[in-house]
């Protein structure tokens, strides 16, 4: 980690930095778009000021309406080898023309659209704001001593800097924080959520649930004063988040120039719209992953009659699944990634896949796999001698043996390499499966590594290796099953990612805490541009208590995607609790939020559709995202928003006692119909078919018929509409189970529905909340 500064007085131990102490020249950049800023590192006070003396040249330029980009750069000949994020992927917007004015008294000013920066005109000082074009926002600042570049070791003398193989240099900037300031994203982290307090380094690492490491790092956050900085650098990035200085947030890099976008909302939705554009808009996902998902778990002992007596177990006890996962002991042990079913315990998988389909035991098929190849597998020769393995500078091919003895890395950045693995995929196509769970693809060397392309900086690839492998494996999917059919359940991701969906969030323990991990890790990842999140429902590591597995249960059905996974014990919920039987058991209990997810199937496709168009999460979304005006909205990280409709508040107390906050407005549980008003914390004690589940006042919903299973049925025949404390105007959108928008349903003047055509059959229209004739007995009480 980075630190300038020893405390606000004496630079760090080892440390020698330079800041831009002065805006000494402004020029029009060459496409009109922009200003060039030239900044000394002291103030140029007579002619001989100038010898001597590094400079920062910022290009600060309006990129498209509230998106304005700043490059600082220190030696522009240093090399700016890829890879580079793929900006713009649908096309750049049509770019905002750039103003300039120029004012004695208020200095130098370049508006984009809605976002204007001001560049300070005191004579010898740097200084720029950030702020509404309009003026009636202030965003932040870069302030005096905010903008720089840094050496370690501290060199004694320039001189030394002829030989630079024996240092590091680094860009930095600072963003002022203001007073009540929060920051949120950076991917999908599972420490606090406001990050305000916190040092983050962006580097994919495999560490589980339970540290300040990441698999997924996104270089992007999020201001509750309506702003976001997204840093264009694939590389390690650096924060130092009200930590090494209290009012600023640090960013920093190694190289010669870094590169950033301030994007202006001004509410949190549209940053996250503008961010989509940017970086990509999340990917479409089919109606059948919105179901259950069940897996083998990890390192369980299974083969094809397990598999079978796990889905002819789910479908007794209620609970379809609508994919089924086989994980790693798919393929034999040492062989890791080859592609080949274990012929001992899978003798006919193509056949087997055929008639777990026609049985209706499950829609869809996954498998486990990851870019790394097990030397003794049955490819690893076969894509060694093509070239197809990443290799070390003198040649040989990288292994390790970390995770699979003497395994390699595919080297995506040999176009031959991906066709290679794109046929080995299609192989299992060929077989029945229909979606890929993209496993690992974190730990990638940096050093002592050469990539088939020669112009990838190693440094770079190891976070963008989640993009690149990713892209590949998902556009596989695309070319065999269609745009809209591709699914992938990936574990590493960066910025741009979020174009193939879905991701999940990693290694959990079993425990209440991890769950509230995971919960800051989704909220963490839907601010960093992701719609589609999930986790291991009942945690990972360890076997769960039953009360965990319930609660957990509970709360991963409400998640966009839904799926039960462990590692040294089986998910299926009847081994939980010794088959319990009762109503509280593990098995009924899954049964009750499989159905409840079945029921909201309407809204939730309705819900995803607009959150792929917005860039905004499906679920988990923050409170924060509907309520930006409510200040106890930006800390609220144990709770979440369900689409922009329904909150939803699990339970972490064996008890089932819960507190939880409801923002202003009223609110109607979905259990009970009886309503409560906001802003307020509540609490209140839930069994475990039961959760805090809102539905937010002037809510139209759509429910899916009580009788179907599974996620797919037609969303619009037989459908229940329920009115929660609506107003004439009111709508909704309806899709049938493509995605498709096939109408909406507005309330009147009269306070009733207008017209229910899109909708066929038998619709009941429920005022005062949905019906509750045919709900089990719940038991809920208000403490």
């Amino acid at each position: 980690m980075v630190q300038l500064r020893d405390g606000m007085w004496l630079p760090a131990e080892g440390v020698s930095t330079e800041y831009a102490e002065e805006v000494y020249d402004i020029a029009p950049l060459g496409d009109g778009q922009g200003l060039s800023l030239l900044c000394p590192v002291k103030q140029i006070l007579r002619r001989g000021h100038a010898l001597n003396t590094p400079t920062v040249t910022l290009d600060v330029k309006a990129e498209f309406d509230g998106i304005i980009s700043l490059e600082s750069t220190h030696w522009a000949g240093a090399q700016n080898n890829g890879p580079h994020f793929d900006l713009f992927p649908d096309g750049k917007p049509s770019s905002a023309q750039a103003k300039i004015t120029e004012s004695d008294d208020k200095g130098t000013t370049l508006s984009s659209g809605s976002l204007s920066a001001t560049i300070d005109p005191a004579p010898h000082k740097f200084g720029i704001k950030f702020h509404s074009t309009d003026g009636t926002r202030q965003l932040t600042n870069l302030g005096s001593r905010s903008l720089g570049f840094a050496y370690t070791p501290a060199p004694s003398t320039p001189m030394q800097l002829g030989d630079m193989r024996d240092f590091r240099h680094y860009m930095f900037f600072q963003t002022n924080l203001s007073v009540g300031e929060s920051i949120h994203g950076l991917g999908e982290r599972f420490t606090a959520w406001n990050k305000v307090g916190q040092s983050v380094s962006l580097w994919n690492a495999d560490g589980g649930t339970s540290s300040d490491q990441a698999y997924k790092n996104v270089p992007f956050w999020m201001s509750n004063r309506g702003y976001g900085v997204f840093v264009d650098n694939p590389g390690r990035v650096e924060y130092q988040i009200g930590s090494e200085r209290a009012t600023r947030v640090q960013t920093s890099i190694e190289g010669q120039r870094i590169k950033w976008y301030i994007i202006y909302g001004p509410s949190p939705k549209e940053v996250l719209k503008k961010y989509s554009i940017l970086t990509g808009r999340p990917g479409k996902v089919p109606g059948w992953s919105f179901g259950l998902w069940l897996t083998t778990s990890f390192t369980t002992n299974y083969d094809e009659a397990t598999v079978r007596s796990f889905l002819e177990g789910m479908k007794a006890r209620d609970s379809p699944v609508d994919v089924f996962h086989y994980d790693c002991h798919w393929m034999k042990a040492f062989t890791w990634t080859d592609f080949v079913f274990d012929a001992e315990r899978f003798p006919d998988p193509k056949g087997s896949i055929a008639r777990l389909k026609e049985e209706g035991l499950c829609k869809k098929v996954c498998v486990w796999i990851n870019p790394y190849i097990a030397q003794h597998g049955a490819v690893f020769k076969h894509a060694a001698e093509r070239g197809y393995l990443l290799k070390r500078k003198n040649g040989d091919i990288f292994q390790w043996d970390l995770w699979q003895a003497g395994m390699g890395i595919l080297d995506v950045t040999n176009p031959e390499a991906r066709q290679w693995y794109a046929d080995c995929l299609n192989r299992l196509f060929d077989m029945g499966v229909d979606s890929l769970k993209t496993d690992f693809g974190e730990r990638i060397p940096s050093l002592d590594v050469q990539w088939h392309d020669p112009t990838a900086d190693p440094h770079k690839m190891h976070n963008h290796y989640a993009f690149q492998y990713n892209q590949l494996v998902y556009e596989t999917l695309q070319k065999r099953y269609g745009n809209d059919e591709a699914v992938l359940f990936a574990r590493a991701a960066t910025a741009g990612t979020q174009r193939f969906p879905l991701v999940w969030g990693g290694d959990c323990e079993s425990t209440p805490e991890a769950l509230a991990e995971s919960i800051r890790g989704g909220l963490s990842m839907g601010m960093s541009g992701f719609a589609f999140w999930s986790c291991d429902i009942g945690g990972f590591e360890g076997s769960p208590p039953p009360w965990v597995y319930k609660r957990w249960v509970a709360m991963g059905l409400l998640c966009s995607h839904s799926r039960l996974h462990g590692s040294a014990s089986y998910r299926v919920p009847w081994v939980v609790d010794d088959d319990d039987a009762t109503e509280e058991g593990c098995s009924r209990t899954l049964a009750k939020w499989t159905s409840l997810k079945t029921r909201l199937m309407p809204y939730v496709y309705a819900q995803a559709i607009e959150a792929i168009d917005g860039g905004i999460p499906l679920s988990l979304r923050s409170l924060a995202l509907e309520f930006p005006d409510d200040p106890t909205a930006w800390y609220i990280d144990r709770q979440f928003m369900v689409g922009s409709q329904i909150l939803a508040a699990p339970v972490f107390e064996e008890s089932g006692e819960v507190e939880f906050y409801l923002p202003k407005g009223k609110w109607t549980s979905y259990f009970t119909n009886e309503a409560r008003t906001g802003p307020g914390w509540f609490r209140e004690k839930h069994a475990f078919g039961t959760l805090p589940l809102y539905v937010r006042e002037n809510t139209i919903l759509v429910l899916g018929n009580r009788g179907q299973s599974g996620s797919v049925y037609d969303y619009t025949a037989d459908a229940e509409v329920a009115l929660y404390h609506v107003v004439p105007g009111a709508k909704t959108t309806v899709v049938d189970y493509d995605g498709k928008v096939v109408g909406e349903l507005e309330v009147g003047s009269d306070g009733k529905l207008k017209d229910t055509s899109a909708l066929k059959g038998h619709v009941q229209v429920s005022e005062g909340g949905r019906s509750l004739e045919g709900d089990a007995p719940v038991s809920i009480v208000a403490l």
